[in-house]
């Protein structure tokens, strides 16, 4: 009696790649099976992949306004400038909806961004306490959504106290369950936007904004996430793509060479060999980098 043997597929029969990151992560987002890792339960810093969560606590926020207007507060320019943060550059004063926050801070890496949407949606009577309040949601949201060795310290990842850390593991859950939101979709797989805010005097200014993920325009089907970069946390990288009915997500935490790294990882999901050809877009001068 002859048995048919299953045949494996390109992703199963292909070696795992070696990649310079000291953690990493590969999920199918359709099932949240894991397909590829290396010390994913190991806890790491994360740097500004943070705002994944921070997008992910006000997206949950219940009847939404995204169109909602936001005043700049010098707070948030002072804030940036004495951390040397990455920034959207908010002008004191402009009133910007919620969407062109989550865009100021998934694409430039805007910690003053970030710092709006946490004093905007925490709970206080001070900015302080407004804050905390919102990062105790963030630790909050990471309990319901089970990640175990997930904690923040921070709003962006700028971390005092070195509090604020995950896994691949738990950061590639929180980009599956973020990348359920389609404003955050739309978001993260844009390479440049342009928007407008009304200045206090009642004009207009102008902001352009460039993704700092060079991965997308790079290889082919990337449609984001956030990159993130600390002097403890060393380059990171959540990234996803999709080619034809399959999509994936993946972490690399402390990776020398994310991109190509983040590259190898996804050929080896989908069954491919386009890593060694891809070439990485680049940032236009005076665009931030992180």
């Amino acid at each position: 009696m002859l048995l048919a043997t299953p045949v494996a597929s390109p992703a199963q029969a292909a070696t795992a790649p070696t990649v310079s990151a000291k953690g990493a992560f590969l999920m199918d987002k359709a099932t949240g099976t894991k397909l590829m890792s290396k010390y994913a339960d190991t806890k790491r810093p994360m740097a500004s992949t943070t705002k994944i969560m921070t997008a992910r606590v006000v997206l949950s926020q219940p009847g939404l306004d995204l169109d909602r207007k936001v005043t700049v507060q010098q707070a948030y320019r002072d804030y940036v400038t004495a951390k040397g943060a990455s920034t959207a550059d908010l002008r004191t004063g402009d009133r910007v909806t919620v969407r062109q926050l989550l865009y100021a801070m998934m694409l430039p890496s805007g910690c003053d961004a970030a710092y709006a949407l946490a004093d905007t949606f925490g709970t206080g009577d001070t900015r302080a306490a407004r804050v905390k309040s919102f990062i105790g949601k963030m630790n909050k949201k990471a309990a319901y959504l089970g990640l175990t060795n997930t904690h923040f310290d921070s709003f962006d990842g700028i971390s005092a106290a070195g509090e604020n850390y995950t896994t691949p593991r738990d950061l590639a859950k929180l980009a599956r369950s973020a990348m359920g939101y389609s404003t955050f979709r739309t978001v993260v797989k844009t390479q440049k936007t342009v928007r407008y805010a009304t200045t206090s005097t009642g004009g207009t200014r102008t902001y352009t904004w460039y993704n700092t993920n060079k991965l997308l325009g790079s290889y082919t089907g990337a449609i984001g996430i956030k990159t993130g970069t600390g002097t403890a946390a060393g380059p990171c990288l959540v990234f996803a793509a999709t080619r034809g009915d399959k999509t994936l997500i993946g972490v690399v935490l402390n990776a020398t060479d994310r991109y190509n790294d983040a590259a190898k990882i996804l050929d080896y999901g989908f069954g491919t060999s386009t890593a060694s050809t891809m070439k990485l877009r680049s940032l236009p001068a005076g665009a931030q980098q992180d």
